[in-house]
């Protein structure tokens, strides 16, 4: 089953937001270009939102080319409140990830995995 085929909900080609969708419980978020603090705001918007209604929450990060602690900070906070997944980060993001720990803690696959049920 094509997950993008469900319930997509393409915004604006603008901001660190790509397209949204349901793929069965989780709701997939794209992220994209350099995510800083002054950049930060619509994507902690979305997260948030989904994870309000939603078990499952996963974050392609394939189209991020930039992450900072602002950025790791929001995903700290956002596994707090819900189930978060970071699908597919690039080589930058995932030694972010490494060499903070974070891969320790947050649920980091290179895959784009929507299985909800593991």
């Amino acid at each position: 089953m094509d997950a993008r085929s469900e319930d997509q909900s393409p915004l604006n080609g603008e901001g660190p937001v790509g397209i949204q969708y349901a793929a069965g419980d989780a709701w997939v978020i794209t992220a994209r270009g350099d995510l800083d603090l002054s950049i930060l705001p619509p994507l902690a918007d979305a997260l948030t939102a989904a994870s309000a209604s939603h078990p499952t929450v996963v974050l392609d990060v394939s189209g991020v080319t930039f992450g900072d602690s602002a950025f790791l900070n929001l995903l700290l906070r956002v596994h707090r409140i819900t189930q978060l997944r970071i699908a597919m980060p690039q080589p930058q993001l995932r030694r972010l990830f490494e060499i903070t720990g974070a891969d320790q803690v947050l649920d980091v696959r290179l895959s784009l995995d929507i299985e909800t049920g593991s």
